[in-house]
């Protein structure tokens, strides 16, 4: 009886210092320069309360048994839009493009990267935690994620949440802007029947243009994720518009007439040359006239190399190489 109870005391403190033991070890962590944790109370007997919030690039911290701790992202991230056959990409290689028309109806192609950062203010980051770290958002895989849950999970988040703003705010600007403030091209295929050369066409403007509708879609983004989401929780945000591209029927039309105003150009450069020749003719037959020796000279000058006898007629013959 003294065996057996000494074999259950120990069976029993083994049973209760092992799993002491593993939420004890478990109890450390430490986050990378790149990275920033909320903690969430763990254990049978404990809430799921936010404990605290560690800074990135912390030393082994304390964070109590069997807490949870819920990595976001602390440095400058990005959400590409780019052309590509995939439809939900964001931060993934590979992404996709957003079209929307113009306010004279031509679907334009929007590529570019909005750059922002997770806010770090604790108390702005127990409010994001509280609001969308606690559920899931589904990926591109079809797969429900967390947004702590690495990159993909990240990705998930912003597909879901963020996406949606970003081509709201894309659509707004583009509606209220015509396809040759952003494309100096359309000015080749819009209101331009029959005219003989192509129509005056600047980068300039175009890029004050791209520059103001890159800050107009930065602040709306801006401001209605604040709407949205409740608060600040992205801040630095700001947007790079790297590419318009137009739709097929449409660049193909811009290069047909391209490649007509290259043939009108060529055509009246022809032309130019011509009248040009030909007056150059006339002052040559007056200086022949004046001086018809120098037309002999002339007629002697382009004769070919190959030719030994010059015969101009009326039976005389002039040798053009030495004869021995």
């Amino acid at each position: 009886m003294s065996r057996l109870r000494t074999i259950l005391v120990s069976a029993t403190a083994f049973a209760v210092a092992l799993p002491a033991f593993i939420g004890w070890v478990g109890g450390y962590m430490k986050t990378d320069a790149g990275e920033v944790a909320v903690v969430r109370n763990g254990g049978l007997f404990d809430d799921n309360q936010i404990r605290q919030i560690i800074d990135p690039g912390s030393s082994l911290t304390w964070t109590g048994f069997w807490s949870t701790s819920h990595r976001y992202p602390a440095q400058q991230r990005f959400y590409t839009i780019a052309a590509s056959g995939d439809t939900h990409n964001g931060e993934r290689a590979g992404v996709d493009v957003v079209t929307v028309p113009s306010s004279d109806g031509v679907n334009m192609g929007m590529e570019g990267t909005f750059y922002f950062t997770l806010n770090l203010d604790h108390r702005t980051l127990r409010d994001f935690d509280s609001k969308f770290g606690t559920r899931t958002f589904r990926g591109a895989d079809g797969e429900f994620r967390h947004a702590w849950d690495g990159d993909i999970g990240w990705s998930s988040f912003l597909d879901q949440i963020v996406r949606p703003v970003i081509d709201n705010a894309i659509r707004e600007q583009v509606n209220s802007t015509r396809c040759v403030e952003l494309v100096s091209s359309c000015a080749l295929v819009q209101n331009q029947v029959g005219a003989a050369s192509p129509p005056p066409v600047s980068g300039q403007p175009n890029n004050a243009n791209i520059a103001k509708v890159q800050n107009a879609i930065t602040g709306s983004v801006r401001d209605d994720l604040r709407r949205n989401l409740g608060a600040d929780f992205l801040v630095d945000i700001k947007f790079i518009l790297a590419k318009v591209t137009l739709p097929q029927p449409v660049q193909q039309a811009v290069d047909n007439a391209q490649a007509a105003y290259a043939q009108v150009s060529e055509s009246q450069a022809r032309a130019t040359q011509a009248q040009a020749q030909a007056q150059a003719n006339r002052e040559r037959q007056r200086g022949y006239d004046v001086c018809p020796a120098c037309a002999q000279i002339d007629i002697m000058k382009a004769i070919p190399t190959n030719v030994t006898v010059y015969a101009p007629g009326a039976g005389a013959a002039v040798p053009l190489t030495p004869t021995r």
